[in-house]
């Protein structure tokens, strides 16, 4: 029978924050999105007060005073380290591994003996190592999968391993009946009310809908994700993650932002993370895009957004080249008298830097200049840390930055933020 595993960190960024502060364990800890906006991960106690994932925290203030409630801004940097960390140490484990998310990652098992004793051991390894606790589900399906995640993390009587391969078929449907429908991977909100309509509202239900009239009432991924429940694998281990087609980079600022000066240091410090993760895919741009808005919400207030997209007269990977086409772009929408809330810039017309189109004009030995400064560029912020070396049109003092109020150190990729334990 096949076997494909999905190992899910728990309440990851929350999970990431407890590691190297202990005195979080057993209090209601909520993570925030950029700007201190929403809650982006809980922890088991903040989820059992009823908050939600995605509220704003403004609208939370009267509960975290109640229960004491402790808001953390996030710190993508650890988050990050954190999970290259946990999904090397999964590579042990299998071959083939599909990292589906910063925190879940998909593992063919298929073959190995003892199936849950080696999910087991990759909770182990992971919480001695790394410190992080995880939970795995085993099936026939990575939608299976999923689900025996699910029951995992819900029901303690699997000690963090749910293995739906070695259920008798009649405690697997028993089981599956109690799981509303809505709980299946990639059923969202508004499929999960069509279901309904049809008289469909657990997992079991879905499993034993006809295909046919799931594919004429919805689409063939649907027909697809039946034919999944019913332990048929419609959905391979995708080991390389295709190069992305569009790279997008933009952030709220910490606070208006009217001056031109401001926004060029933003757009550059945008557009220099965009052009990391194209040299990291090993792709060329053939374009990139770039806008502005005000905040839509202060409607009193001028209003006013624009876009442009300025074309390349050569694809490149180059942080200077992109950076001036991007401020070429900006200039020209640049409107003054409004109060910015936002800009970003887009990353278009991406193709693979060995498919480059050659020239009888090509600059051979200035093509060779540029990707020794990028690669000399990428390795010391990779081994230095993020924005090490950086261009000066970036700035010093970051007054757009977005607003993290109580972010944590980076204790893993700093040396002056590393932990310090004290004898």
């Amino acid at each position: 029978m096949r076997a494909i595993a999905l190992v899910d960190c728990n309440n990851f960024y929350v999970s990431c924050e407890r590691l190297f502060q202990p005195g979080l364990e057993g209090r209601p800890v909520v993570v925030l999105s950029n700007n201190d906006g929403c809650v982006v991960s809980r922890s088991q106690e903040a989820k059992d007060l009823g908050i939600k994932m995605g509220a704003p925290w403004f609208q939370l203030q009267d509960v975290a005073r109640r229960h004491g409630i402790i808001a953390l801004s996030s710190n993508y940097t650890l988050y990050a380290d954190l999970s290259s960390r946990v999904m090397r140490l999964l590579s042990r484990f299998s071959p083939q591994q599909e990292i589906y998310s910063i925190d879940e990652s998909f593992l063919e098992l298929t073959g190995m003996a003892d199936l849950t004793r080696c999910g087991q051991a990759m909770r182990g390894t992971i919480r001695q190592c790394v410190g992080i606790p995880v939970c795995v589900g085993i099936a026939s399906s990575k939608t299976l999968a999923k689900l025996a995640n699910h029951v995992a993390k819900k029901q303690p009587q699997y000690a963090g391993v749910c293995n739906f391969n070695e259920m008798p078929e009649r405690d697997l449907d028993a089981l599956l009946a109690e799981i509303e429908a809505g709980e299946v991977w990639g059923v969202g909100r508004r499929t999960a009310a069509g279901l309904q309509d049809m008289g469909i509202t657990s997992v079991l239900d879905l499993k034993r809908a006809p295909a046919k009239r799931i594919r004429a009432g919805f689409s063939v991924v649907m027909e697809r994700t039946v034919a999944e429940l019913n332990g048929t694998a419609c959905l391979e281990l995708d080991e390389l993650s295709p190069p992305r087609q569009q790279i997008i980079c933009s952030r709220s600022f910490g606070m208006p932002v009217r001056a031109l000066q401001d926004l060029e240091q933003a757009v550059i410090a945008y557009t220099t993370r965009a052009a990391e993760k194209l040299r990291r895919q090993h792709s060329l741009a053939g374009g990139i895009q770039v806008y502005v808005r005000t905040n839509p919400h202060k409607e009193k207030e001028p209003q006013y957004q624009q876009g442009i997209t300025v074309p390349l007269p050569d694809p490149t990977d180059d942080t200077r080249l992109l950076c001036r086409a991007a401020l070429d772009g900006l200039r020209q929408i640049y409107r003054s008298g409004y109060a910015y809330q936002k800009a970003g810039v887009m990353i278009t017309g991406i193709i693979a830097a060995a498919s480059r189109p050659r020239t009888l004009f090509d600059d051979v030995q200035a093509q060779q200049k540029s990707r020794s400064l990028m690669a000399t560029l990428d390795h010391i912020n990779r081994s230095m840390g993020s924005g090490t070396v950086q261009l000066l049109g970036e700035g010093v003092r970051k007054g757009w930055a977005m607003r993290r109020g109580n972010v944590s150190r980076r204790y893993t990729t700093e040396w002056d933020e590393v932990a310090v334990v004290l004898s």
